[in-house]
C-alpha cells in the first residue's frame, strides 16, 4: 500500500514537471511569434491599457509620462518585454516622422533631446521593468506651455537611429540632432524657441534640492560660447535664470559656459539666438523630482518669453 502511494506521488510529481516544461515551452513560442509580427497600432493600444489597470498613482502626470514614454520608446509589448534581449528586437530603418497638423497647429517652441537615452532612477515605473528617461521632462514641459496658449513640437525622432544610419560613434549625437532642428524649422517656420533638454552626472546630494517642503532636481544651464549667437543665447538664458534664483531660490546651479578644446562649445546654439541647453537632475533623481523642476522651468520660460512677445498670447 505504500509502495502504490509513493508510485502514485512520484507519477504526480513528474506530470507537474511535464506541465511546467510545456508551458515555458509555450510562452517561449508566443514571444517568438509576437516578436515576428507588425501589429503596432493595436500593440500600442494594449500597452496603453495595461497601464491604465495597473499604474497605481493618483498623480495624473506620472501616469501621462508612463504612457507617453511607453509610446515613444516601445513598438510593441514585445520588444517592451524583452529590451534586455537586444537579439530578439528587429532594427527598422531610420524615418524622420513628418507630423501633420491642422492649419491652425502653428508651434512656437521646440523641444528636443540630443542625448535621448540619459536615465533617471526607477521610482514609479520600477513595476515595469524600466528606467525614466530625460524625454519625459518634455511632456511635464509641453503641458506647461500648451496651457500658456504656447503650441510645442516635441522631438520623437531616434537620434540614435540617425547615428547608425549614418556610422557616426555616439560623439556626433548633436550633427544628428542638428539634422531634426533643421528639418522641423521647414516643416514649421512658427518654431521661435529651442530647448534642448538633457540630465547630468553628479549625484542626488549635488543634483538635489528641498524648496517648502518640495523636493526639486536642480537644474544647470550650458551655454556654447563658441558660436556666433553666444551673446544672444546668454543674455536669454540669464532672463530665464533669474526668474529661477527669483522665485525658486537655488533650484539653479547656474549658467555654465564651454569653449576650448574637448568641448562642444557649439551645442546648436548658432542655431537660433534661443536656443537653450537645460540639464534637469542627475541620474539618481526621481521622476516626482524631475517633475516638480520641469514644471518650475516651464514657468519661467514663460514669463520670459511672454516679455519677448507680448501679442503671441493675445
Amino acid at each position: 500500500m505504500k509502495g502504490f502511494k509513493n508510485k502514485e506521488t512520484k507519477i504526480k510529481r513528474n506530470k507537474l514537471i511535464i506541465s511546467l516544461f510545456l508551458c515555458l515551452i509555450t510562452f517561449i513560442s508566443i514571444f517568438k511569434n509576437l516578436d515576428s509580427t507588425k501589429i503596432e497600432y493595436d500593440n500600442q493600444k494594449l500597452v496603453k491599457q495595461l497601464l491604465n489597470n495597473t499604474t497605481n498613482t493618483k498623480n495624473n502626470y506620472l501616469k501621462k509620462l508612463t504612457q507617453k514614454m511607453i509610446e515613444d520608446i516601445y513598438n510593441s509589448p514585445t520588444k517592451y518585454l524583452l529590451q534586455t534581449q537586444s537579439n530578439l528586437i528587429k532594427k527598422s530603418p531610420v524615418i524622420i516622422p513628418v507630423i501633420n497638423k491642422t492649419e491652425e497647429y502653428k508651434p512656437t517652441i521646440y523641444i528636443y533631446n540630443t542625448h535621448q537615452t540619459e536615465e533617471y532612477t526607477p521610482s514609479d515605473f520600477i513595476e515595469y521593468s524600466i528606467k525614466p528617461q530625460v524625454t519625459m521632462a518634455n511632456y511635464i514641459m509641453e503641458e506647461q506651455f500648451n496651457k500658456n496658449n504656447y503650441q510645442t513640437y516635441i522631438e520623437t525622432a531616434s537620434i540614435k537611429e540617425i547615428l547608425n544610419n549614418n556610422n557616426w560613434k555616439y560623439g556626433y549625437s548633436y550633427k544628428a540632432s542638428r539634422i531634426l532642428l533643421e528639418q522641423r524649422k521647414k516643416e514649421h517656420p512658427s518654431l521661435t524657441y529651442f530647448i534642448d533638454v538633457h540630465r547630468d552626472s553628479l549625484k542626488k546630494d549635488k543634483t538635489t534640492i528641498i524648496i517648502n517642503e518640495k523636493t526639486y532636481a536642480k537644474l544647470l544651464f550650458i551655454v556654447g560660447l563658441e558660436n556666433v549667437n553666444y551673446q544672444e543665447n546668454l543674455i536669454f538664458t540669464e532672463q530665464i535664470n533669474n526668474c529661477l534664483n527669483s522665485n525658486y531660490p537655488n533650484l539653479s546651479k547656474g549658467i555654465y559656459k564651454k569653449s576650448g578644446s574637448g568641448v562642444n562649445g557649439v551645442y546648436n546654439q548658432d542655431f537660433s539666438s534661443y536656443t537653450i541647453l537645460v540639464e534637469v537632475g542627475g541620474y539618481e533623481n526621481t521622476t516626482n523630482e524631475v517633475l516638480n523642476s520641469s514644471i518650475a522651468f516651464s514657468n519661467c520660460f514663460v514669463e520670459v518669453i511672454k516679455t519677448h512677445e507680448p501679442k503671441t498670447n493675445s
